[in-house]
């Protein structure tokens, strides 16, 4: 009996493919696994390449043309046959105890949807770099930050495949449907991550260019407005793009100018104020998530005296060393030994 599928979605990933299936196949000490490569129509050999590999645990699934990440990922969850189910983006490694590590942790947590992990990074040649991206590791975190990203990461996910059947990669999301998903199913289950790493992303050149940003800020804006929406939040498009901008404030030297400033306040207190009657965010995290964010707006001022000066007055900082607590012990090694208590995610 197959007891996860592991669904690889490609497009034109020749160069790295192979690698990402051996890199499930060499899993030590996994439950029975299946590989789902679900090609998006490929124009390279990418597909031939995977299926030169001679494993029977491997199904190569065919589509109709590029039809998009999403697209091919709900095929993938529609044809598989596994209890649980875990994404691996064809240019990624998982390292060799992923799979067991998490379907030993959904075995423990029948209350859990999904678990994640942290992941490392590595060169277009596969060396490792220092880089790590720590997500949160308890499922209250991971739901109060999800108005502003993901707690989960889909290529370091594995999920129970009821859950992922309820709620479909929304395919009309060129970009960010991964965002999205965990989005919608943190709203109504626990999620948790593994203070570990547990899967390599791979740095080459093809994954950052402007036309990606610029639709990244696009279909984030859509995830944006479909949660201010339920919070109760009128809104228009400067300030879904001003919401947009808080994660990125300090990358490439942005800053925020007084007017900015003055936004920020005004929004993320009316964020508090409506979640105090829809209840849709935990608390206290969803204040302390506020608090960090107005933190890094003040920090990131063109004016710092007068941001960190706005920062010590404003009512919205009050929860932000209990906020940075919980930002920061979620993504922590000291973390790691209370992570594997029961009651700690």
């Amino acid at each position: 009996m197959t007891e996860i599928s592991v669904i690889i979605p490609v497009y034109n990933r020749a160069h790295y493919i192979v690698d990402a299936i051996r890199s499930v196949l060499d899993q030590r000490d996994a439950p029975a696994f299946e590989i789902l490569v679900v090609d998006d129509g490929s124009t390279d050999d990418s597909v031939a390449r995977a299926a030169a590999i001679d494993d029977p645990r491997i199904r190569i699934i065919t589509g109709h043309g590029n039809q998009g990440i999403a697209v091919a990922r709900n095929r993938g969850i529609a044809e598989a046959s596994g209890h649980y189910i875990a994404f691996l983006d064809s240019d990624d490694l998982a390292r060799p105890e992923r799979l067991a590590r998490q379907a030993r942790f959904l075995d423990a947590h029948p209350e859990h949807a999904a678990v994640g992990a942290w992941i490392g990074w590595i060169d277009a040649d596969g060396r490792r770099l220092k880089r790590v991206k720590r997500k949160p590791t308890g499922s209250r975190q991971i739901a109060a930050e999800r108005l502003f990203r993901s707690g989960i990461e889909n290529s370091a996910a594995m999920a129970r495949s009821e859950i992922l059947r309820a709620y479909p990669h929304r395919e009309s999301l060129a970009v960010g449907s991964d965002y999205d998903l965990w989005a919608r199913i943190a709203a109504d289950h626990p999620l948790a991550g593994l203070p570990c790493l547990l899967v390599d992303r791979r740095q080459h050149p093809a994954q950052a260019t402007a036309k990606h940003v610029a639709q990244d800020r696009h279909y984030r804006c859509q995830i944006f407005a479909a949660q201010l929406e339920a919070l109760g939040i009128d809104f228009c498009t400067a300030d879904l793009e001003r919401h947009y901008h808080l994660r990125r404030l300090g990358k490439g030297g942005e800053r925020a100018d007084s007017i900015y400033i003055d936004w920020a306040e005004r929004w993320l207190q009316r964020l508090k104020d409506a979640n105090r009657q829809k209840r849709l965010y935990p608390e206290p995290e969803f204040s302390g998530v506020l608090a960090v964010f107005w933190a890094g707006v003040c920090w990131h001022a063109a004016n710092r005296r007068a941001g960190l000066w706005r920062l010590v007055r404003a009512p919205l900082s009050r929860p932000l060393l209990t906020g940075s607590w919980h930002a920061l012990s979620h993504r922590s090694s000291l973390w790691s030994a209370l992570a594997r208590r029961p009651s700690a995610v």
